[in-house]
């Protein structure tokens, strides 16, 4: 058979092979057998595919499957990072932010950051986002900061549409815009960002971008709350007194106490007047089941 014709094969071959490969690390990474799915990336790795490199290195720097070691996570990263894989050059920026097997160094990381955000990577553009509103390693921007923002958000990551209702709220950089900011909240909400779910919740309250609906404010308080957000544990327990629910009001009030939230323990003490004593004991009992399952058994 001519050369040719064998290169042609070997050609056809080989990303199949590679796909059903990494199929199979993959396979096992899901199913919890993480030395099998290292060493399985390992062989992929050393033949230079990158998907299988920053699997790889995502690996040795959590330390699944074998050692932690984060300098040499780092070079696996850099090699799929060198291949253009954008997840890589996301996570290489990452090492080089907190100085992890690599020397810090901010600059670079937002090299890394702006390589990875220009191939559409989500995470990179939040956090240049981020960047450019806080004024860190780059000069302060509050457009540029909502651009990268917008074109994270507008992919679904949920801290992108967090910090962009956050902008709309205030009119950062932007006309202030209830109704724009209830809908950016209301995306990271569904998608369980706290933060978001406790601005929506107020929304909700204050009547602030969308029709005042108190059975939506307690349900998105109530989500954030059971995420452990303190001041959405506060807020319900001020929804649900304004709902006329004292007990659970009575409950959240006291958790929130707990946390040391600023007027809870007020909150407590109104509350407690509107509850008998049978109540009050039954709501303690339940808040300390609460707080001592974190939030699992809040009934």
């Amino acid at each position: 058979m001519p050369r040719r014709i064998i290169t042609a094969i070997a050609l056809l071959c080989s990303a199949p092979v590679a796909a059903q490969s990494l199929d199979e690390a993959q396979t096992a990474y899901n199913a919890g057998n993480f030395e099998t799915a290292r060493a399985l990336y390992q062989e992929l790795a050393d033949a230079g595919d990158p998907v299988a490199q920053y699997n790889l290195g995502d690996m040795v720097l959590s330390g699944k499957g074998g050692a932690q070691d984060h300098e040499e996570a780092a070079r696996w990263l850099r090699l799929a990072a060198d291949q253009g894989l954008p997840a890589a050059q996301n996570t290489l920026g990452t090492l080089y932010e907190r100085g992890l097997g690599v020397p810090r160094d901010l600059g670079e990381a937002i090299r890394w950051y702006r390589l990875a955000a220009d191939q559409g990577e989500a995470n990179a553009q939040f956090i240049l986002g981020l960047l450019y509103e806080l004024g860190r390693g780059v000069a302060q921007d509050q457009a540029a900061a909502i651009r990268w923002y917008r074109l994270a958000a507008e992919q679904g990551h949920p801290l992108a549409q967090n910090n962009l209702g956050l902008v709309y709220e205030t009119g950062a950089g932007v006309g202030q815009d209830d109704a724009e900011a209830a809908s950016w909240f209301q995306l990271a909400a569904e998608q369980g960002q706290a933060d978001a779910q406790t601005s929506l919740s107020l929304f909700y309250a204050l009547g602030r971008g969308v029709e005042k609906d108190l059975t939506q404010a307690a349900h998105w308080s109530r989500a954030a709350a059971l995420q452990g957000n303190a001041k959405a544990q506060n807020n319900l327990a001020r929804i649900y007194r304004m709902m006329g629910d004292y007990e659970p009001a009575y409950i959240w009030a006291v958790i929130a106490a707990e946390r040391d939230v600023a007027g809870a323990d007020d909150l407590v003490a109104q509350l407690a007047d509107l509850l008998t004593q049978r109540q009050r004991a039954n709501a303690h009992r339940r808040a300390r089941a609460c707080l001592a399952s974190d939030y699992s058994d809040c009934g």
